[in-house]
């Protein structure tokens, strides 16, 4: 699929998939015969998970390391089970810290149904 099809199916502009593979997040996406990107399911795959990290909060920066990682192959599965086993813990903690917060907003809305 070019481009435009895949930044609809991805929701990352065409902007910023260049921009991916400019700084090697993504592998150079390949080309049809009028010179085009095209992607593939395995591009799209990837992205989907590069969007999870995001969303989830891992920087750029280790999104990068992890890429660079997963380009050298399987010797370094472990290391990369690592990364996303330090990246889990740190979401379940803030995970934990916004429910605390949700518990206590909770709090203070039931005292302000109590008053009126």
């Amino acid at each position: 699929m070019n481009i435009s099809q895949f930044s609809d199916i991805t929701g990352l502009s065409p902007h910023t998939l260049r921009y991916y593979e400019n700084i090697g997040l993504l592998t150079p996406i390949s080309r049809n015969e009028s010179g085009h990107r095209s992607y593939s399911k395995k591009d799209h795959e990837w992205v989907a998970f590069i969007i999870r990290l995001k969303d989830t909060g891992m920087p750029l920066k280790q999104i990068m390391h992890y890429a660079e990682l997963r380009a050298e192959g399987t010797e370094t599965s472990a290391e990369r089970k690592l990364l996303l086993e330090l990246h889990s813990n740190m979401l379940e903690m803030k995970i934990a810290q916004e429910v605390e917060h949700l518990e206590a907003l909770k709090k203070k809305i039931k005292y302000y149904n109590n008053l009126i």
